[in-house]
């Protein structure tokens, strides 16, 4: 009997085991079952969330699309032809090459002449010159985008940039209900921004509300709006693809921070606003890059915070006036490891004063070799920083900058002036220090590749540096791929420095160079009748 229990016992068992595994992987799988539901009611839950963000963008278009405008512009002269641009010549100029030589830019498909585009907006059959024969002063004609800021009775501001409503004989404004609205008036234009402010009168116009582009991140929705091709009322969105972008579109005298947007803008959205997800503008559309003539994915606007102050100023005076230093400066992140070894600077960040003009708030308290590091308490990295925070300053304003001098810190104040129109003819007071010997060769700088001599009169014309010889070392020759050249020296440079210490002649400059630490980077300060003074960072021939 023993025998025959066991095995029963084994038999209860085994029974046990498997309904226990069955009864385990039941409950397994309603696990499972149970999570992948709970994902399917998540991802509706999402997806539902999806559907609000669409809901979001019908809403911002809904808010700002009162506030858009489109204009059509005249302008006199300078083009060939009675062309209908999507904005001017100037601007195309900077995105699109001229393979064909003809001094304009090649455009794409639909936007030259109306003739080269008879399906879309301005299309016809008419591609000739306008009266006056070929080679003559001509009208041009654009289109751009505008959107209203402010309203006072029945008169409306309008915000554009300057590449389209700038030097304008005439301004049709076409409001978003279809009024067409005639004698557009600018008030003012800002070419070292590309803003401009238009005026118009007409009743029942809804303004847009100005956004904090500094609350902008890397990342966020944005919209824009305008006339892309001459398309009235189109929207796109994106995201901000990068901030703070120099895209070198407004030249050396130009602001630029523009926020960099990956929203399809095509020639036709300048001028439109750039709005976040709460239908505010951030910025205002300006500039493409491409290489086709068509979106590539770059976008640029400007900051709302920036456009606000250039709007202001255009709006009640007509012209915008800067805060201003007088100085010419560079990042030293662009040369870091050599000014900390030539100068002793420890950081990366900041700002180096290349030069002080005559006669400006700088001089006498700013000197070439200072490193800013601070403005009114706050730290300095770049010189876009730098120069966008003084221009939006008042002239007569106090700036307190802190700099590095010589080895420590100290503290500056300025007064700031009013920025000149025109700042290369400040650039021309620089007046090199007269006197010097006659020219007398000094070859002790072989060694860097290049032949200094003492300035003369006859060398100082030849150069460009004034009528008098001025003190220093004037460079004759510079040999290829020397480390002078390496260095970006050129015949006609006059070295005032060596390594910190002043050179007045070709011996002085000479000697100094000869005395310099040959495994170190030796540091120069150069003056040229063109290009102002700089830093020269000379390698070491063990560099080469």
């Amino acid at each position: 009997m023993k025998p025959v229990r066991k095995s029963l016992a084994v038999i209860v068992l085994g029974g046990s085991s498997v309904a226990a595994f069955a009864f385990g992987t039941t409950v397994l799988q309603n696990a499972r079952f149970a999570r992948a539901e709970q994902q399917v009611e998540t991802s509706r839950d999402q997806l539902a969330r999806a559907e609000d963000l669409s809901s979001v963008f019908r809403n911002v278009g809904k808010v700002v699309e009162p506030s858009v405008v489109n204009l059509t512009v005249r302008k006199a002269g300078g083009v060939t032809g009675n062309r209908q641009l999507p904005f001017d010549d100037d601007m195309l100029r900077r995105f699109f090459p001229d393979r064909d030589g003809d001094g304009r830019p090649d455009l794409p498909e639909g936007f030259g002449g109306r003739g080269n585009n008879p399906g879309g907006p301005g299309g016809g059959d008419d591609e000739g010159d306008a009266p006056g024969g070929p080679g003559g002063g001509f009208e041009q004609m654009g289109t751009g985008s505008g959107v209203i800021m402010e309203t006072s009775g029945s008169t409306a501001y309008i915000l554009t940039n300057n590449h389209v409503a700038g030097g304008a004989s005439e301004i049709v404004v076409t409001l978003a209900d279809g009024r067409r609205i005639e004698n557009g008036k600018v008030l003012g234009t800002d070419p070292k921004t590309d803003l401009a402010v238009v005026q118009i009168q007409a009743d029942r116009l809804i303004p847009a509300k100005w956004g904090d582009s500094e609350q902008l991140e890397k990342g966020d929705w944005i919209m824009a709006f305008g006339s892309p091709f001459g398309y009235v009322g189109s929207m796109t969105h994106g995201i901000v693809s990068a901030l703070n972008r120099q895209a070198g579109i407004l030249g050396q005298q130009g602001y630029e921070s523009f926020i960099q947007v990956d929203a399809p803008i095509n020639p036709g959205n300048s001028g439109g606003p750039l709005v976040n997800t709460r239908g505010e503008v951030v910025g205002i559309n300006t500039a493409i890059a491409s290489r086709s003539g068509g979106f590539q994915g770059i976008g640029f606007a400007i900051p709302s915070n920036q456009a606000k102050f250039v709007y202001a100023a255009l709006k009640d005076k007509g012209r915008v006036t800067r805060g201003w230093l007088g100085v010419s400066i560079m990042d030293v992140s662009r040369e870091a490891d050599k000014i900390q070894q030539t100068l002793g600077f420890k950081g990366t960040d900041g700002v180096l004063v290349q030069e002080t003009f005559a006669k400006t708030p700088a001089t006498g308290k700013l000197q070439a070799g200072d490193i800013v590091t601070e403005m009114n308490g706050k730290p300095v990295k770049t010189v876009q920083q730098l120069r966008n925070t003084i221009a939006a300053m008042t002239p007569g304003s106090e700036l307190k900058l802190k700099v590095f001098r010589e080895g420590a810190d100290a503290d500056v104040s300025i007064t700031l002036g009013e920025q000149p129109e025109d700042l290369t003819a400040v650039a021309g007071r620089r007046g090199l220090p007269g006197g010097g010997p006659a020219a007398a060769d000094d070859n002790k700088a072989d060694a860097l590749g290049m032949k200094l001599a003492t300035p003369s009169e006859e060398l100082a014309q030849k150069f460009g540096l004034g009528d008098e010889p001025p003190k220093g070392a004037i460079i004759t020759d510079v040999q290829p791929r020397s480390a002078a050249a390496k260095a970006g020296l050129r015949p006609g440079d006059l070295i005032t420095k060596v390594a910190g210490k002043t050179v007045t002649t070709a011996k002085e400059a000479g000697d100094a160079i000869a005395k310099a630490d040959p495994g170190k980077t030796l540091l120069l300060y150069v003056s040229s009748g063109q290009g102002g003074s700089r830093f020269v960072f000379v390698e070491p021939a063990a560099k080469k």
